[in-house]
Parts: C-alpha cells; structure tokens; sequence
C-alpha cells in the first residue's frame, strides 16, 4: 500500500503545477487534469471537473491500474484511461500532465498529421535530445470522446514509435510525462513554449 506522506507530496507538487499552469493560460477553466505514480500499484489523480488553478487536497482521489476509484465519493478525471495506459506502458513513470493552451490547441488542428518541431535549443530539455538539430515529431490523435478507445488508438501508435515525448489531441491538449512531477512539468513548460515558437514562426513566414 502506498504511503500517505507519499500521497500528500505528490498532491503538493500538482496543486503547485496546476497554479503555475493557470497563471500562463494553460489549463483554463476546468480543462487538464494531472496524475502521479505512488506505488507500483496506485496512482493519485484529479478529480473531474476541478479548476486547476484553486487546487486543493479535495481535488484528487486515488485510483488503482485498472482504474478502480478508491477514494469513495469522488468522481475521477474523464480521461483516466490515458494516463493509466502510460503508466502501464512504462513502469519508471512518476507523473502524467494534460494541458489545454491556446497554442496547442491551434497547432494540433493545424496539423493533423502531426507537428515536427526542429532547430529549436529548447528541445534539449526533453528526455533523450542533446542537440538542437534534432527533429521531433509530435503525433497528433484525432480527439474522441471514447476514452477507452483513444487510449488503445494512442498505446497501439506508441508500439510502432518508441521514445515519444507527448502527444497532442486534435483541438484538445497536450500530454506529457516524466519521472517525477517535475520532470514532467519541466516537459509541459518546454513544449508549450516550443508550440508558441512554432505557431509564430508560421504565421510570420505566410
């Protein structure tokens, strides 16, 4: 069983991300939801329908892997099933964010097909890029409500691609992982600043 201090610092660390977050637009009204790994068994997950930037200890329950809801009374994010599939994915996951900015909302409807992002030196604060001539592409999934039926659209696309990064919903959101909460913030605030950058760069370049 997971250890309460455990619990009560992972949900500090996301009550602190989903402030930051706000505050530069990224999860407006009740969009986002965040998750974080405290055992092999159980993570933590915000509850659905709370505004990420006034987070508090009430706004989270615990789920089990397969989704089982062990905080009673409390009604988890509508989009569990996409962070339980990462984390089954890869065992050394520690946190999963989802985002709604301006910026990846537009991009990911921009390009359906998927967002190459290059020549860019805030790439090397992603996992595993150490130049920035590296080039990332972004996969793009067209959004569904089917929840279930998303996540096993997206695991069987990370079979055939290993290594990803994030992916974008398709004038939905970003999501994004690490080993720990802040890994993965650092993650979303790379990203978010690497779509800004790229949504510019086309709209100057017209």
């Amino acid at each position: 069983m997971f250890r309460t201090e455990d619990l009560g610092a992972r949900t500090d660390e996301l009550i602190r991300a989903g402030r930051f977050f706000f505050e530069r637009g990224w999860v407006p009204a009740t969009a986002g939801n965040f998750s974080a790994r405290l055992d092999e068994r159980h993570l933590v997950i915000t509850a659905s329908g709370r505004h990420k930037g006034e987070l508090d200890a009430e706004g989270f329950l615990v789920v089990g892997q397969e989704g089982e809801v062990l905080s009673p009374g409390r009604k988890p994010s509508a989009e569990t099933a996409l962070h339980l599939m990462l984390y089954r994915r890869e065992p050394s996951l520690g946190a999963v964010l989802h985002t709604h900015s301006r910026s990846a909302t537009l991009l990911s409807r921009l390009s359906p097909g998927g967002v190459v992002l290059e020549g860019y030196e805030v790439l090397k604060a992603l996992p595993g890029v150490d130049t920035h001539a590296a080039r990332l592409e972004v996969p793009v999934f067209p959004n569904d409500q089917d929840i279930p039926r998303l996540a096993a659209q997206v695991e069987h696309f990370f079979r055939e691609h290993p290594e990803p990064r994030g992916y974008l919903i398709e004038g939905h959101g970003l999501y994004t992982w690490g080993r720990t909460v802040g890994d993965a913030r650092r993650h979303v605030e790379a990203f978010e600043f690497l779509f800004e950058c790229e949504l510019e760069m086309r709209r100057l370049t017209r």
